[in-house]
């Protein structure tokens, strides 16, 4: 059971059900689920990312890697290391989130000799921006100075590193069903039910709108339905009768974005995500959305709105079509486990705490294998440590 919204968090919840109930008015009574999780998320002062609340962290809805600790941070800074001190340039974080990355990052960069020209942070949370400036305000003034927060996508091209740590699972996304052989597009609409014994559970509910929010099918438009049929033609096999799941066309242009503004050196994205032919598996017939509250994970969308983040695994292989087609090389796509062996996490582990910590970051049931690395990198040839234990390109 998940824990009840606050006062505070029901009041929000019921604004941005407001929204997107108007959305949904002005569009004849049906959105497409992008649509939605994109209002839910990101809809100016309201949505998820863009208004207040602890999101990360104790106390928030989700922990990533860089918060279980900064053995994570330091591993890689020292991969960061490796381009730097042959191309020099700066850093670029895409959601930085509490700023705990970026401190450990530096702070280790510097016991390096390596430091970035500048440290950029591009971050849509408020609230987040304003976590990270106090955390890098207790850096050395000679690190805390190099960090530089951006509205937007730098306007000229950057030498240097381009870090994104769990921002590609949160770019909105399609949902689709095959039912009968055809592909509809997943959608929400509203509950206009008369039963009033489901008028008065609605009623009862914390927040009230959100209960009115349902799951609906339409059928698929133009784009929607090529994009499908490039995922599904170089699949090794048939989908079952009434296959649900997710499809990202927003990769494409969010990597020939970071694409535009990188000169030379790497692009390092981190996420929990699969090769196209094991997400896209008979077996995973649900697909991969899943949402986060207060440290749980369920798969309704439709509850919480505003207040719980919502996210889908990577189809790793669209982020190497889309790589290729920016003309980005992908270098290196390993696990986060292999990666962090590969630039020696198991020497930096000095006592129980940090073995318990490493021990999260790499088993398999943990952060380990679920979580990927993927090196994009433009004109730098040269080896990159944290590829060095594992290449998994050929299931690319």
């Amino acid at each position: 059971m998940l824990p009840a919204l606050t006062t505070e968090e029901a009041r929000h919840s019921r604004a941005v059900s407001r929204l997107i109930r108007e959305r949904l008015d002005a569009a004849g009574g049906w959105l497409p689920f992008e649509a939605f999780m994109e209002l839910a998320l990101y809809a100016p002062g309201l949505g998820y990312y863009t208004a207040g609340g602890t999101k990360i962290g104790r106390g928030g809805d989700f922990t990533t890697a860089p918060e279980v600790s900064d053995l994570f941070s330091q591993c890689v800074a020292r991969q960061c290391s490796e381009v730097l001190e042959r191309g020099g340039g700066s850093i670029l974080e895409l959601g930085a989130g509490t700023g705990r990355m970026a401190a450990a990052v530096l702070a280790t960069l510097g016991s390096l000799g390596a430091l970035p020209e500048r440290y950029y942070v591009l971050e849509v949370s408020a609230d987040l921006r304003e976590r990270q400036r106090a955390r890098i305000a207790q850096l050395p003034a000679g690190l805390r100075d190099r960090v530089v927060w951006l509205d937007a996508l730098p306007e000229h091209a950057l030498r240097g590193v381009i870090l994104a740590n769990e921002v590609l699972d949160a770019l909105p996304c399609q949902r689709v069903v095959i039912r009968d052989g055809q592909v509809s597009a997943l959608g929400v609409g509203i509950d206009i039910s008369t039963n009033a014994e489901n008028q008065a559970r609605a009623a009862a509910e914390v927040g009230g709108a959100n209960a009115r929010f349902v799951e609906r099918a339409m059928p698929a438009d133009t784009d929607l339905l090529n994009a499908w049929r490039a995922v599904a033609s170089g699949l090794p096999f048939e989908l079952p009768e009434s296959y649900r799941t997710e499809i990202c066309t927003r990769i494409e242009p969010w990597i020939a974005s970071l694409g535009d503004c990188l000169e030379s050196g790497l692009v390092l994205l981190f996420d929990y995500g699969l090769p196209r032919a094991h997400y896209y598996h008979p077996q995973r017939t649900n697909g991969t959305l899943r949402c986060h509250f207060k440290q749980r994970a369920h798969d309704n969308p439709f509850i919480n709105v505003g207040v719980q983040d919502i996210t889908a695994w990577v189809d790793f292989t669209r982020v190497a079509e889309a790589a290729d087609a920016a003309g980005l090389q992908v270098h290196g796509f390993a696990t986060q486990a292999a990666f962090l062996l590969g630039l020696g996490i198991e020497s930096r582990v000095s006592d129980v705490r940090l073995a318990s910590e490493a021990r999260q970051l790499l088993m398999p049931g943990e952060m380990g294998e679920a979580f990927k690395a993927m090196a994009l990198t433009r004109h730098f040839d040269e080896p990159l440590s944290g590829f060095s234990v594992q290449d998994l390109r050929h299931s690319l």
